[in-house]
């Protein structure tokens, strides 16, 4: 953990079972834009993140199968 803030990753609300690294902050890295954006499976009714970006848990495997180590998303 980040002795300023950090993430639990192991959660029992299985919200982190599937979860993309988008490469957010990653080159040039910027002060105080944050460390990581995660792409991660979704609260029931849609709640907000902490700043990630949420899917659908029935539609991520779908979107596993297109994406790759070699995709970008804007």
């Amino acid at each position: 953990p980040c002795p300023t803030s950090h993430e639990r990753m192991w959660r029992d609300d299985h919200l982190y079972d599937v979860v993309v690294d988008i490469a957010w902050n990653r080159g040039p890295i910027r002060r105080g834009r944050g460390s990581a954006i995660f792409l991660h499976l979704a609260r029931p009714g849609f709640l907000p993140t902490e700043g990630c970006v949420a899917v659908d848990p029935r539609k991520i495997r779908r979107l596993l199968g297109r994406i790759g180590p070699k995709t970008r998303i804007e």
